[in-house]
This record gives structure tokens, sequence and C-alpha cells, in this order.
């Protein structure tokens, strides 16, 4: 059980790292990649750092937040699930649980196929290691963004009959597993056919038993069930704290402007109401 645990790694999720433990607090840091800052070229209109690129700012503050104790790894968050007394987090292949959470993904973007949401559990996963077998020997599909999607087909291929392997974006497909079937075709929408998922494309259609759509990121009606979002943004309070018990947000996720310094304010704000409430909870023994 970790104190807190944060979806992210940039200005946001380590402002509030740096806030928790200097509060101590446990922090684990789960992020899938750098996101926006790090591709920004050249920063000029953060204090105290100027002219420096997106990439070398977030280097100088991932070592800040680990010289504090805070951990971090990298891993696709799945799903979140808010209990009682506790939020389990499914990240790549493992389970984590902490006593509140604090989402900083960075911006809102859309991220999802046309009938996707619809088929989640229902033919459709966000995790190949999770729910591989349950297709042992049945023909399923992989819709891939980036490099960790191939290595997951490897996993299945050694479990299903047969393995189509559909890119949804530009990656590296160098290591791609020969004995899955490489797709040119992009997959437009997807729908329930008797107990197998149809997937309509720019060149046809195909139907398999299975779909495993294996992104870096993961919506936010999936990631977590209930949320309150408003166009795209994660709705919270002037603390940052959710419409659900111990589910906190800060920084680009909860909507404009897409400031470092406005994210590093809410970053520190949130963690502040965080470690307040967790002393409440403590005090009431939830």
């Amino acid at each position: 059980m970790t104190d807190v645990i944060i979806i992210g790694a940039g200005p946001a999720a380590v402002s509030a790292a740096l806030t928790l433990r200097m509060r101590g607090k446990t922090v684990q840091m789960l992020y899938a990649g750098g996101g926006a800052l790090e591709k920004a070229h050249r920063v000029d209109n953060y204090p105290g750092m100027p002219r420096i690129s997106g990439k070398d700012m977030l280097d100088i503050m991932h070592r800040q937040a680990m010289e504090a104790g805070a951990e971090m790894k990298k891993a696709v968050v799945q799903l979140v699930q808010p209990g009682k007394k506790k939020v389990t987090v499914l990240a790549g292949n493992e389970i984590f649980t902490c006593k509140a959470l604090l989402i900083a993904t960075g911006a809102p973007r859309k991220i999802g196929i046309d009938g996707e949401a619809e088929l989640l559990g229902q033919g459709v996963s966000y995790c190949a290691t999770c729910d591989g077998m349950f297709y042992k020997g049945k023909h399923v599909a992989v819709i891939g963004s980036f490099e960790e999607a191939v290595e997951d087909t490897a996993f299945l291929c050694d479990i299903a009959a047969k393995v189509a392997y559909f890119p949804e974006a530009a990656h590296d497909l160098e290591k791609l597993d020969k004995r899955a079937e490489r797709m040119t075709q992009k997959v437009l929408s997807m729908e329930k056919k008797q107990e197998q998922v149809l997937l309509r494309t720019d060149d046809g259609e195909f139907v398999y038993d299975g779909v495993f759509v294996l992104r870096p990121a993961v919506a936010l009606s999936q990631l977590v069930p209930k949320l309150e979002t408003a166009g795209g943004k994660i709705v919270t309070d002037e603390d940052g704290a959710t419409n659900i018990p111990r589910v906190y947000a800060a920084g680009d996720a909860t909507g404009l402007p897409y400031q470092i310094g406005k994210a590093v304010g809410e970053g520190n704000r949130a963690a502040l109401r965080m470690a307040r409430d967790m002393a409440a909870m403590e005090e009431g023994g939830q």
C-alpha cells in the first residue's frame, strides 16, 4: 500500500510528488512517456530555467523527484478502481494500491475507435497478459500504437491460434513476431457480431474472437469509470478533488491554460489537499 499513486510524470505530477514527500507520504509515479513537454524544442517562460529544452527540463524534474524519495515506474495505467478504503490501479502487468490517487496525465485528447468503449469486456481488452489466456487457440487482433504492443503480440502468438496486427499509429515494427499477420488497413469502427468482434477498416471487414487495443494511454472514460469530465477535461474543485473520493487531478488534464506554471501550481495545491484529506481519514479510522 502506497500513500499516493500519481499517474503521470510531467510538471504537475512532479510538483505534487515533491510536496507529498515533504510531508512524509510515500509516492509511486506511473507514467507511459514524457508527454507534450518532452517534445518541446525550447522553453523560455518558466522561471529559473531559461532557454531549456522540454526534455532537459523533465530530466531535471525527474531527478529531483527521485532524490526526494518518489518512486517512478514506466507503465501504462489501464484501469483505476476506487474503493472505500483504497484505490486499486492496474498498470502494465501489475496491481498497485494506494490511499489516494492523483491524475496528472496531461492534455486530454481523443482516444478510441467507434464502438470500442461499448465492447470493453465483451471481446475488447486493454491488457494482453491479463486476458490473453481467455483466447487460447482462437483468432485475435491487436490494434497497436507503440513498441510495448509489439512485445505483447509475441505473448499472444504463444497462446492464440492466429494473431493479426493493425498499427494504429506510427511505431517500430521491426521486432513484430513473424507469426503475427501484419495488416495495413486502418481500423475505423468495431461492433459485436454474435460472439465475435467485427472490425470495419478502410479496406474491408474482419472478424475476430477477441481484440486487444494496446496504446500508451487509455481514455478517461475507461481509465476511471464514473469520473466527471466536461469537454474532455476532468472536473475538479479549486483544490483538485474530483467527484470520486480519494481521486484528484491536476495540470493539463483539468483544462486550459496548457502552461507549465499552471500545472506546477495545481500539482502543489492538489498535494496539499490530499495530505489534509488523508490525515482526516486516518483520524476517522477510514
